[in-house]
């Protein structure tokens, strides 16, 4: 494969995108009134500033389970073949669950698991 293909499978994921992009502001229904630019939360009229500051923590709280989430959803294809792969496997999952722990250990440490 060389160069020439790359450039194909550049200008054709340019082309796909700026398509579905251009054909779905073309055909999608167009409403411009000014409850659509109202914030909505649960239907009810907002009481005091819409935009309001969130902790950083939480979305650090956030980005922490799904890292670990990810990760548990490698450990289960591995557990599914653990029995046909030896030993070999088993201390592959050995040395990736250590480093999972040192990254929780890590997040522990710095505090970015406290709820406050």
């Amino acid at each position: 494969m060389g160069s020439e293909a790359i450039i194909v499978f550049l200008i054709a994921g340019i082309v796909l995108v700026a398509g579905a992009n251009f054909l779905s502001n073309l055909i999608s229904p167009k409403s411009d009134n000014t409850d659509k630019r109202e914030p909505y939360e649960s239907g009810m009229k907002t009481v005091g500033p819409t935009w309001v500051q969130f902790k950083v923590g939480y979305y650090l709280f956030a980005i922490l389970f799904l890292i670990f989430d990810v990760e548990v959803a490698f450990l289960v294809p591995w557990a599914v073949v653990f029995g046909d792969m030896g030993s070999i496997a088993f201390i592959e999952i050995i040395i990736f669950l250590v480093i999972l722990g040192l990254g929780l250990a890590y997040a522990w440490k710095k505090g970015a698991l406290k709820w406050e």
